[in-house]
């Protein structure tokens, strides 16, 4: 995750999403919704986000994301596995090209066996994935703002590397 004076925002991931043509939509639970919002504030949205599921229990996981409820009761449900099964499903259930989910323990207790602070993030665009497990200090506030703020990186990551394969097919 980059250091907070490099942090990528919200008007950063939306210009690159709009640059390359790609659609966005979230799935959320640990973040609530807030990443959506971050993304929605942005003037121009409109042009990428889709919109976002908050799938905060693990029935909302599997009923309206997909996620196998297997990889739940085999990984957890803060997994790197649950996370990219919930950025797929958001892409299934809208349409979307790009799925960015979070999944974690905000505190202040355990969740799953997931100690306080954990955060799972994913993406999941042209049929692959890129996720990330990283374990935030903090109390539940300042864990759910990290938590937005790694996923921005990583859905910056990703849409760097497919504006970059871009312009090399074109060369």
């Amino acid at each position: 995750m980059p250091a907070p004076d490099d942090a990528v925002t919200a008007v950063e991931v939306v210009d690159a999403a709009v640059a390359a043509g790609v659609t966005v939509a979230t799935a959320e639970s640990l973040t609530g919704g807030a990443l959506c919002g971050a993304l929605v504030d942005v003037p121009g949205a409109s042009a990428t986000v889709l919109g976002g599921v908050v799938a905060y229990q693990a029935q909302v996981k599997v009923a309206v994301l997909g996620v196998a409820a297997e990889v739940m009761r085999d990984r957890g449900v803060v997994s790197e596995e649950t996370a990219i099964a919930m950025a797929r499903g958001v892409c299934d259930v809208t349409g979307a090209e790009l799925g960015v989910s979070t999944t974690g323990a905000a505190g202040p207790d355990a969740h799953d066996g997931a100690a306080a602070g954990t955060v799972c993030i994913a993406v999941w665009v042209d049929g692959a994935a890129r996720s990330r497990t990283l374990v935030l200090p903090g109390d539940r506030a300042v864990v759910r703002a990290g938590a937005v703020t790694a996923a921005l990186a990583l859905v910056a990551e990703a849409l760097d590397e497919r504006i970059g394969r871009s312009a090399e097919s074109q060369t």
